[in-house]
């Protein structure tokens, strides 16, 4: 069935900005018009990414160079080939050890910085503001969560080196936002604003084309009617 002249629009008025802790918490696993995650769950998956690289790194060469000596000094009474042949053995032998215990390394880093930074994130947005005391409790959090299958000594002693590893590395990153002219925070509120008064405008803009339109139609009814009487007459 069609619509009449006057009927309401279709659209709604925008959705203001999240005002509670739990919707910019939901907010934060959402994607926008574009399709796109916020630049905050973003971040969480490039330091995961990049937390597991270093931990390849800072794992895998040691062991690389270890076992490639450690194959050196076991392989003085064999036979090679040649010498390429005794390298390419070497080389094997440390390449292995560089995947098994590169991966060993690269998996708990990855997984350390993505708890880190979720729960650091996740504080700061429900919060609405960044601090120390956010990174603090996140790498407090973390620590004696990696740490609570040694007994309650080892959750405190987990507790104790997340807080103490979260407080310079939260304090490096608000320096570096602060360098940067706003936090991530700040140019998220303002991202946040700056788009709701934009669908508002548009939201109205369309709201007084629909009016017009509907007044329109509702004088071009009436005018045949009106000639319709006079003729009467």
């Amino acid at each position: 069935m069609a619509e009449g002249a006057g009927a309401p629009p279709r659209f709604g008025r925008p959705a203001p900005p999240p005002r509670t802790g739990w919707e910019r918490l939901r907010e934060l696993w959402q994607r926008d018009e574009r399709q796109r995650y916020p630049e905050e769950t973003l971040n969480i998956f490039k330091a995961a990414f990049t937390g597991g690289v270093v931990g390849w790194v800072y794992g895998g060469l040691p062991a690389f160079r270890q076992a490639r000596q450690a194959f050196i000094e076991r392989s003085h009474g064999e036979l090679f080939q040649n010498r390429a042949d005794a390298v390419q053995s070497a080389h094997r032998a440390g390449l292995r050890s560089f995947i098994r215990y590169g991966w060993r390394w690269s998996w708990r880093v990855a997984a350390f910085v993505t708890v880190f930074n979720t729960v650091s994130t996740g504080l700061s947005v429900y919060r609405n503001k960044t601090t120390v005391g956010n990174f603090a409790s996140a790498g407090a959090f973390t620590g004696a969560l990696f740490r609570m299958h040694l007994g309650l000594q080892g959750l405190a002693g987990g507790f104790v080196f997340g807080a103490a590893f979260g407080i310079p590395a939260g304090g490096l990153l608000m320096v570096m936002q602060k360098l940067a002219g706003e936090t991530l925070q700040e140019m998220r509120d303002r991202e946040r604003r700056e788009l709701y008064e934009q669908k508002l405008a548009e939201w109205q803009s369309r709201l007084n084309v629909t009016e017009v339109l509907g007044q329109t139609e509702s004088n071009a009814q009436g005018e045949p009617e009106t000639a319709g009487e006079s003729r009467s007459y």
